[in-house]
């Protein structure tokens, strides 16, 4: 680049302080620090990262398939419509009877991660589950979202508050 194009060094992006007057970490180190997630929490980062993802996932289909002909995406067998949470629960078996058999720090973090699918299917459906009435877009549906809201943000701010915590001090990592 020439140097007549570059900003001036007054006018470069400076680097953020903390309140205590330290270096704020830049997004790269900050991205670094994510990345790096002790093997024994692996898994329920996971969960909680599969859990958003898949419940944002499983609105936004339905929603194209309520705003197609209905038809498309629908699961039946017998003319019976097979709901997502049917598929949530299986893999809620899968990760049970895995927990059983094989606890190892690298089945942890696959369990973690069909935890947290599975159990967005199912709460995705929860108002369903507990009218008993497909409500799925209608005003007591909403009880759905509220409940995985409120899971996703206490699972991530608990995630975020007890991050490089072991026993209850502060690990040197997190330093």
């Amino acid at each position: 680049m020439d140097a007549h194009l570059q900003a001036p060094p007054e006018n470069r992006r400076r680097r953020r302080v903390t309140p205590s007057g330290e270096a704020a970490p830049s997004r790269r180190e900050r991205l670094r620090l994510w990345l790096h997630v002790e093997p024994a929490r692996a898994g329920l980062v996971l969960a909680w990262a599969a859990f958003t993802v898949t419940f944002v996932v499983a609105r936004v289909v339905t929603g194209l398939i309520k705003l197609g002909d209905g038809d498309t995406g629908d699961l039946e067998i017998g003319g019976v419509h097979l709901h997502h949470y049917l598929w949530g629960l299986v893999l809620l078996v899968v990760v049970a009877v895995m927990g059983l058999v094989d606890r190892s720090a690298r089945t942890r973090g696959w369990m973690g991660l069909v935890l947290g699918v599975g159990l967005a299917l199912v709460v995705d459906e929860i108002a369903l589950l507990v009218t008993l009435e497909d409500v799925y877009w209608e005003t007591p549906g909403w009880a759905s979202v509220g409940v995985a809201v409120s899971i996703i943000g206490v699972a991530g701010t608990t995630l975020a508050l007890t991050r490089g915590r072991r026993g209850g001090a502060e690990s040197p990592s997190a330093t």
